[in-house]
């Protein structure tokens, strides 16, 4: 296993075990974090280990923050239905 993988493993642990505690804003603040270290890790998981994984890893930490992802779908469809006029 070579250390983008591992560091990505680490990036999983990382967002599950956050997810575990409390938060006040529903962890919106970790959401950002995780998002800031997960697209260069995407990034240079391709690079080291080809875009299979990356796109496997991708998918991955998209399940893990799942809202963010979802909301991100929304605003990109409200955007584009209000370009074509629906």
């Amino acid at each position: 296993m070579n250390a983008a993988i591992a560091a990505g493993c680490v990036w999983l642990i990382a967002a599950n075990v956050t997810a575990m505690f409390p938060s006040k804003d529903h962890h919106w603040r970790n959401a950002y974090m995780l998002i800031a270290l997960g697209l260069p890790l995407v990034v240079w998981i391709a690079w080291a280990a080809g875009w299979l994984m990356a796109a496997v890893f991708l998918g991955v930490g998209a399940s893990v923050l799942c809202w963010p992802v979802i909301y991100l779908g929304r605003w990109l469809r409200r955007i584009f239905l209000l370009e074509r006029g629906g």
